[in-house]
C-alpha cells in the first residue's frame, strides 16, 4: 500500500513537471508570437486554449499537494492515509478543473466565456433547476467529506443498512454490508438520514430481538443468566455485564424479548459468531420445553 502510494505521488509530481514544462513553452510563444504562430490562427488559439487550462490546472495541482501534505504533517498521519479531508479537496480540484478545461475549450473554439455565459444565463438556470438533485447531492458529498463524524472505513447504520464505508463520491456514499454485497445511497439520503456510527464508539451493541411462549414460562431474568452462562466464552470480546434481556411487548400467546449485548470493540466475525452462538442458545431453549 505504501509503495504503491509513492507511486502514485510520483506520477502526481512528474505530471506537475510536464505541465509546467508546456505552460512555460506555451507561455513562451504567447509572449514571442512565432512566425507559425502568427500565420495559423487556427493554431493560436489552440495553444491559448491549453495556456489558459493549463496554468490554474498546474496551480490546483501545486496547492492541493501542499494542502494535503501540510494536512497530513499537522495530524502525524501515515502517507498512505485515506481521509475525507484528503478525499473532498480531491473531488473540489476535479470540478474546478472540469470548469477550467471548459472555459479553455470555449477560448480554442474562438468563444468568448463572457458572452456565451450571458447568452445562456437563461437556459443555465433551467438546467440547473433540472438537474438540482444532482447539485444537492454534490452540496451533501462535500459536506460530509469534510465532517468529522464520517470517515472512510467507518463503520455506520443508517435505516435499514449497515455497512463499511468504502467511498464518498460526489453524488453517492459507497457502503459493504456483513453480505459483502455493494449498497449504493445518495449523498441527500445519507445526509437527511439519522446515522449510527458504531466505529466512533468505544463499543459496539449486538441486539437480538425474539419471541418465546407465555406457556415457556421465561422471565427475563432467567433468560440472562442463562445467556450469561454462555456468554463466558467470550470474556475477551464482551464487556463484563455487558448482557441484558429485556421484555419488548405481551401478547396473546407469546412474549417478545430483546437481548442486548455489549461488545469491547467492533469485530464483525466476532459479532457474527456470538450473535449465532446465542441465537442456537435460543433455539435449544424453545426446543427443550417442545420435547
Amino acid at each position: 500500500m505504501i509503495e504503491s502510494n509513492e507511486r502514485k505521488t510520483g506520477k502526481e509530481l512528474l505530471m506537475i513537471l510536464v505541465k509546467a514544462v508546456l505552460w512555460a513553452v506555451l507561455v513562451y510563444f504567447n509572449i514571442n508570437k512565432p512566425a507559425f504562430y502568427l500565420e495559423y490562427p487556427h493554431l493560436s488559439n489552440v495553444f491559448y486554449g491549453l495556456l489558459v487550462f493549463l496554468g490554474p490546472s498546474l496551480t490546483l495541482s501545486i496547492l492541493r499537494l501542499v494542502v494535503i501534505y501540510w494536512y497530513i504533517r499537522k495530524h502525524h498521519f501515515k502517507n498512505n492515509i485515506r481521509d475525507n479531508f484528503i478525499l473532498g479537496i480531491s473531488r473540489i480540484v476535479s470540478i474546478l478543473n472540469t470548469l477550467v478545461f471548459i472555459v479553455a475549450l470555449m477560448l480554442f473554439f474562438g468563444i468568448d466565456p463572457k458572452e456565451f455565459i450571458t447568452g445562456i444565463s437563461i437556459v443555465a438556470a433551467a438546467v440547473a433547476l433540472t438537474f438540482k438533485d444532482y447539485v444537492t447531492n454534490m452540496i451533501n458529498g462535500l459536506i460530509i467529506m469534510f465532517s468529522d463524524r464520517l470517515s472512510l472505513g467507518d463503520h455506520i447504520k443508517m435505516g435499514d443498512h449497515e455497512g463499511k464505508i468504502l467511498d464518498i463520491t460526489l453524488i453517492n456514499m459507497i457502503l459493504q454490508n456483513d453480505d459483502s454485497d455493494m449498497v449504493i445511497v445518495p449523498n441527500s439520503v445519507a445526509f437527511s438520514s439519522v446515522i449510527i456510527n458504531q466505529s466512533k464508539q468505544n463499543t459496539k451493541k449486538l441486539s437480538i430481538e425474539f419471541e418465546m411462549g407465555l406457556h415457556n414460562g421465561y422471565t427475563p431474568e432467567y433468560l440472562e443468566n442463562h445467556l450469561k452462562k454462555v456468554m463466558e466464552q467470550y470474556a475477551a470480546n464482551v464487556v463484563s455485564g455487558g448482557l441484558t434481556v429485556k421484555t419488548l411487548s405481551i401478547n396473546k400467546d407469546v412474549v417478545v424479548f430483546k437481548a442486548m449485548v455489549l461488545l469491547k470493540h467492533y469485530d464483525k466475525v466476532k459479532e457474527r459468531e456470538i450473535r449465532r452462538t446465542v441465537n442456537t442458545e435460543l433455539i435449544r431453549l424453545s426446543a427443550s420445553l417442545k420435547s
